[in-house]
């Protein structure tokens, strides 16, 4: 079955941090690089963090210094520690494997970030 939970999301000030986490089914974890995406109101979904199946670690030029992804092979978990947080990073949430979006037929619910200034 495919599975996609993500949660973690929340309601912070300017500065302040949060640590998202996305538990996945293993057909979707396993040998998959898995990324964070994020839609805020009005704008597309983009993909701000991802890591491949082993540590290797990449991040979108309005993130990075800033966030800090990482997963666990051993729980099907992937992670998004948010640093630093600014109200541009207000957005709906997700997780998912690293492919072109259009061949992705499943998201999860996502998590709600909102940063107040």
């Amino acid at each position: 079955q495919v599975q996609l939970v993500e949660s973690g999301g929340g309601l912070v000030q300017a500065g302040g941090s949060l640590r998202l986490s996305c538990a996945a089914s293993k057909s979707i974890f396993s040998s998959n690089a898995m990324g964070w995406y994020r839609q805020a109101p009005g704008k597309r979904r983009e993909l701000v963090a991802w890591v491949s199946s082993g540590v290797s670690t990449n991040y979108a030029d309005s993130v990075k210094d800033r966030f800090t992804i990482s997963r666990d092979n051993a729980k099907n978990t992937v992670y998004l520690q948010m640093n630093n947080l600014k109200p541009a990073d207000t957005a709906v949430y997700y997780c998912n494997k690293v492919v072109p979006m259009v061949l992705i037929t499943y998201w999860g619910q996502g998590t709600q970030v909102t940063v107040s200034a």
